[in-house]
């Protein structure tokens, strides 16, 4: 026998919210949205009550009193199936979730032609804003026409019509972290292994490491291992740092994880012990390969979360603020340092 409407249970309101909560509806309505002034353990209570009464807000209902969805799109290249790169998507969505609003994601394996339907499907459901992010950290980019009919913002990419604000990683402060964390270790004579095609990650490392080498008064050593950024990468620069005439460098900074992989490979081969006679840093904190490694590797972490909940953050306060920059911003976040096991004082020569 099928049911009729009628005896399905009925479902739970903002009103049983309200009274398990033994708070006003309009300030459930406030706690569970992220707006006005609702005091932390109140927000946290209601939020609770709500879990535990399973309370699912009507989202068209919402959207017809605000004109807002209360949805956000998030349009990748190929970030949502990059291991280390989906903390961005991680971001978004814990900030999202706080705010209460809801984050569809979408990804289009470098297709032009997908992104264009995934962005037309996007802004025809009434998204309230889009957040476009590229893999990994690129030049200006030629962003969509759709993208500047909606409040939009970039993740590791700037837009080459500088319309459409957006976060990077802070570059150069990584590649400053990264050489300091070896100087001050100890070691004077560092190199950096790099990849040979120019890009704003490999430009602003370099800035970074020749700037802390010139400031600890080191002559600056840089090695191209090619291009791809991969293993392979790292043992060409480290086999041609080895045949080189000048003394053999105490530590190695590496553009990324996987050409730390292959110095450790290539010192490996050539009887050197990481660290006691070469230490190592990169960049990534990529953990299948930074705790893989044995010793496990010291890398910096690119701030992917922190770019994610900054752009969702943004786009937020500027939907509810009601305007948008005359200026965009271009938001640069610096890299955490994860201390592991690769980087220890020189050995006496």
């Amino acid at each position: 026998m099928v049911s009729n409407y009628d005896d399905r249970a009925k479902p739970v309101g903002i009103t049983d919210v309200a009274r398990a909560a033994q708070v006003s509806a309009t300030t459930v309505s406030h706690a569970l949205s992220g707006r006005g002034q609702v005091a932390t353990a109140t927000r946290e209570r209601v939020r609770r009550v709500a879990e535990e009464l399973g309370y699912s807000p009507n989202r068209l209902a919402s959207a017809l009193r605000s004109r807002r969805s209360n949805i956000l799109g998030f349009v990748s290249d190929d970030i949502a199936t990059t291991p280390f790169a989906t903390r961005v998507v991680l971001g978004a969505q814990s900030v999202a979730r706080e705010r209460g609003q809801l984050l569809v994601v979408v990804n289009s394996n470098h297709d032009a032609e997908a992104e264009a339907d995934q962005l037309a499907g996007l802004i025809s459901a009434q998204v309230d804003a889009i957040l476009y992010a590229r893999m990994f950290h690129q030049a200006p980019v030629d962003l969509p026409e759709p993208l500047y009919s909606i409040p939009c913002v970039l993740i590791d990419a700037t837009d080459a019509a500088g319309r459409v604000g957006s976060v990077v990683p802070d570059e150069v402060a990584i590649g400053e972290y990264a050489t300091r964390t070896l100087i001050e270790a100890g070691h004077h004579d560092i190199a950096h292994t790099t990849v040979s095609r120019p890009g704003p990650g490999a430009n602003g490392r370099v800035e970074g490491y020749e700037r802390a080498m010139r400031d600890a008064g080191l002559r600056p050593r840089i090695v191209m291992g090619g291009d791809p950024p991969d293993a392979r990468a790292g043992r060409i620069a480290v086999s041609r740092l080895l045949a080189s005439s000048e003394p053999r460098p105490t530590a190695l900074f590496c553009f990324n994880d996987a050409m730390a992989m292959g110095a450790y490979q290539e010192a490996g081969a050539a009887g050197l012990s990481v660290p006691h006679d070469l230490s190592i840093i990169g960049v990534d904190n990529f953990e299948p390969i930074a705790a893989g490694l044995l010793p496990g590797l010291t890398t910096i972490a690119l701030p992917h979360f922190e770019m994610g909940a900054w752009a969702v953050n943004t786009l937020l306060d500027a939907l509810e603020g009601g305007f948008t920059p005359a200026s965009p911003p271009v938001v640069a976040i610096p890299g955490r340092l994860e201390t592991r096991g690769s980087v220890c004082p020189p050995a006496i020569r």
